[in-house]
């Protein structure tokens, strides 16, 4: 059993006083409804389970009423095992955007107060997905966010024991080199990250056959079964634009571009065409754009630039899997040559967006370019990634430049050790999933 960090989010939740009904939201495939599930067991009396993908006849439950009396009457009609007691029973309402009338009614199971409700949704908000509900219970729901597995919950399905992760923040609190053994170690662990990524079926695989060729598999049945969302519920032409523009983002990342092109997904092709299919692709879950930003300061948001981003992958496994067959090997034994820029900068995006972070970078037609910027600390630090070493030229300009840059140090993410040089804190590749002081 795969462990993750949601379930302490849940427990939080569910502690918090007079909680509202909760929407668990992620892509496809990341574990929501495993996760729910296991939870609602070990922490309720009664778990009462409404899938409306796999029993669309449940959508009778909400089509006439809105009292959860109606509600009660209805479920137990249709599950006669089914047990409501007062704050001991909790209602999952799996894929709930099949039933847009179902979100409506986490209002009404708020104001009567006497049992739990959890909805998973996995295509929330995607345009031409299902209905809208006729009314968003604003204000009476919280909506957390699910991931795949990050590099943490990997470490942990591997083996990787909660002390050593310990060990690795102290010697980053402290600025002190990694042990060579552990070093080495984490390294490897890094790079099996690279490759299987965290939709949880690859890592299961992983984790108990070791096999690749089975991940690779999974992978690209997970990146078909996308493909296929997209065919399926996009409206009109975007069905074949959203998939002409999820397949060019191996090719967006190419150190050449220095941010998303539309004309790279068909020549010519402006944003008139692909901006709506590109949202339609982050929203539902796969891909997280990167703003570059007016300036390298506090408040990052309020100096990005809306229209000018780059995309990464939001699950760094799915990534690899769109390259061709050949591309794990290769970034096992590092040989990659001039893409594995891009590989590594994926794989930084991969860590800091399954922390919350929102994504920034800095470039300028003057040559100076940040691959991210970050809120670390309380301050904005200048992030680099390099697959191997490189050269931070324009770090160091930025730094060397206070009077207009605001920013007072860097950190260099690399096949390296923990060391510092002025302003400039270098760290293993790998310890990029520790950068959550934000």
């Amino acid at each position: 059993m795969l462990q993750r960090k949601i379930e302490k989010a849940l427990e939080e939740w569910k502690n918090l006083p007079s909680h509202k009904p909760l929407i668990v939201k992620g892509c496809r495939q990341c574990g929501k409804t495993y996760s729910v599930k296991v939870f609602a067991e070990k922490n309720y009396a009664h778990v009462i389970y409404l899938n409306f993908f796999e029993t669309p006849a449940y959508a009778a439950i909400f089509s006439d009423s809105m009292d959860v009396n109606y509600f009660i009457m209805m479920i137990t009609a249709m599950q006669p095992d089914a047990v409501f007691e007062p704050g001991n029973t909790v209602v999952i309402l799996d894929e709930i955007q099949e039933c847009p009338q179902a979100r409506t009614a986490l209002k009404f199971f708020h104001l009567d107060g006497r049992f739990d409700v959890i909805g998973t949704g996995s295509l929330l908000g995607v345009k031409g997905y299902g209905k809208e509900p006729k009314s968003i219970p604003v204000g009476y729901e919280t909506v957390l966010d699910m991931y795949p597995l990050d590099f943490e919950e990997f470490l942990w399905a591997t083996g990787v024991p909660a002390l050593v992760i310990q060990e690795l923040k102290r010697h980053l609190q402290e600025e002190s080199p990694i042990p060579e053994a552990l070093h080495k170690m984490m390294r490897e662990r890094m790079l099996q990250y690279a490759v299987v990524g965290g939709m949880p079926d690859a890592v299961q695989t992983f984790v108990v056959t070791r096999q690749l060729n089975l991940v690779l598999q999974i992978q690209r049945d997970i990146v078909r079964s996308y493909e296929d969302d997209m065919v399926k519920y996009a409206v009109g032409q975007d069905k074949a634009n959203i998939k002409q523009c999820f397949a060019s983002i191996p090719r967006q990342l190419s150190k050449e571009n220095k941010k998303f092109q539309y004309s790279v997904v068909q020549k010519g092709s402006t944003a008139a065409r692909y901006a709506g299919c590109l949202q339609w692709i982050e929203d539902a879950g796969i891909i997280r754009r990167c703003y570059n930003m007016n300036i390298p300061e506090l408040p990052l948001d309020g100096n990005a630039t809306e229209d000018c981003f780059k995309v990464y992958m939001q699950d760094m496994g799915l990534f690899v899997s769109m390259l061709e067959d050949g591309t794990q090997a290769d970034i096992l034994q590092g040989n990659l040559y001039g893409y594995k820029g891009a590989v590594f900068e994926n794989l930084v995006a991969d860590f800091l967006t399954k922390m919350g972070r929102k994504l920034y970078y800095y470039h300028k037609d003057s040559g100076l370019e940040i691959d991210f910027i970050l809120r670390w600390r309380s301050g904005c630090v200048l992030l680099e990634a390099k697959a191997t070493t490189g050269n931070v030229k324009s770090t160091k300009t930025v730094l060397n430049h206070p009077e207009k840059y605001h920013v007072a140090q860097a950190i260099k993410l690399g096949d390296y050790n923990i060391g510092r040089n002025g302003q400039i804190l270098t760290l293993p590749m790998y310890m990029g999933f520790l950068l959550t002081d934000f």
